[in-house]
């Protein structure tokens, strides 16, 4: 989630201050990645040092009113023209932990798998009474586009459990575990596991 593109976007619309940056994100997002008003402001302060943002002067309430300056409306415009670009790096923690999981002695990583898809479901359903309870007009249709992609991650997520789970009950588990490696490894950058574009992933899939 780029909140410093969003804060900038939002901010392309007139002049706002902190709490009113914080409400304009919320409403514009469904109220479903609440910010707190410290991150608003270091974000802000690095807009201002990348000369993205100005700081205006404070009203009679003591709001200081931010203004976006014609490289931050720029940067605003390449921001929403451009696809956000999904890394092949495998870096989420669930797949790391349960990667992790499968290669440790002793450790029993199905049933790590079963206490998360538990879970998982229990969040899916959450999800799915979020969606069904979806109203009318922009801010409605906002929390809706937001709830709908983290229900499909979250289904995806459960589909992805049964696959692991099934990996682990066709593989003996004293065959998964992993001791330590005898060999020291150099100083030095890792070699890379993943080609940053997979060849088997032809563009457009």
């Amino acid at each position: 989630m780029s909140v410093r593109q969003s804060l900038l976007a939002i901010l392309d619309q007139g002049p706002c201050y902190g709490y009113q940056l914080r409400s304009e994100f919320d409403r514009r997002t469904g109220s479903t990645r609440p910010l707190n008003v410290g991150q608003i402001y270091n974000t802000l302060e690095r807009l201002e040092r990348d000369a993205l943002v100005r700081r205006g002067d404070a009203d009679e309430h003591g709001h200081v009113y931010w203004h976006i300056t014609d490289a931050g409306s720029a940067e605003v415009a390449r921001w929403l023209a451009a696809p956000v670009v999904r890394t092949t790096a495998a870096r989420d923690e669930l797949a790391v932990k349960i990667a992790v999981a499968v290669t440790l002695p002793g450790a029993d990583a199905a049933t790590a798998v079963a206490a998360q898809r538990e879970d998982s479901l229990r969040r899916l359903h959450e999800l799915r009474r979020s969606s069904d309870e979806a109203g009318d007009g922009p801010e409605a249709l906002a929390r809706a586009v937001v709830i709908d992609a983290m229900l499909c991650a979250a289904e995806a997520e459960v589909r992805w459990l049964d696959r692991v789970a099934e990996r682990l009950a066709a593989e003996p588990q004293h065959a998964l575990a992993l001791g330590l490696a005898a060999d020291r490894p150099k100083r030095g950058r890792p070699a890379r596991a993943l080609q940053t574009h997979s060849p088997l992933i032809a563009p457009g899939k």
